[in-house]
């Protein structure tokens, strides 16, 4: 069975090369929705996820520090992104490419 790769996370495996650390985040984000209670669709959806790997910028720590963001109010990290405003997808779609 193929494994097609979302563009999520293929821009994962692109900002976090260092061995496990792609995986590890992946991880992080997966078990997002399931930590919250308030906004755990939202978690779950690429454009919060997204914004969260954005704002990162390939830094763990820094990813860890945006998730407590987005546990407290997840509308934060869209904003602080650039993903809050109505030309959010076409960004989107800057940012993590089209899937074919």
């Amino acid at each position: 069975m193929t494994h097609n790769q979302s563009r999520l996370e293929r821009r994962v495996r692109r900002d976090f090369p260092d061995p496990g650390s792609a995986d590890s985040v992946l991880q992080l984000l997966a078990e997002l929705p399931s930590r919250a209670g308030y906004g755990h669709e939202a978690l779950a959806s690429e454009r919060v996820q997204a914004a969260l790997v954005l704002l990162a910028i390939g830094n763990v720590r820094r990813l860890r520090q945006e998730i407590d963001l987005a546990m407290a109010d997840w509308r934060d990290v869209l904003v602080a992104a650039g993903l809050a405003d109505e030309d959010w997808s076409r960004r989107l779609d800057r940012e993590l490419g089209t899937d074919p």
